[in-house]
């Protein structure tokens, strides 16, 4: 799965476009790397996100392209 898509199906960030522009900015990183938008995400990576001066790291558990706003933080597991 993207990493945009990501962002946006776990509800981290809340749209696409969004998404797309915190990876176009060099924001947010996969296993220390920084992930452009269509950089795929696998379940086991540690994503981390910028902004501003906070960091968010969690760590991929799930994957699913269409979840319920309910289930949407099982997606993921903040560090």
């Amino acid at each position: 799965m993207r990493i945009d898509k990501f962002l946006k199906v776990s509800r981290i960030i809340k749209r696409r476009t969004l998404a797309n522009e915190a990876c176009s900015k060099e924001r947010v990183t996969i296993n220390g790397k920084i992930a452009k938008p269509g950089t795929e995400v696998k379940v086991g990576d540690i994503v981390e996100i910028r902004f501003g001066e906070n960091i968010t790291r969690i760590k991929v558990l799930k994957l699913s392209e269409h979840v319920k706003k309910e289930e949407s933080a099982q997606m993921y597991e903040l560090l």
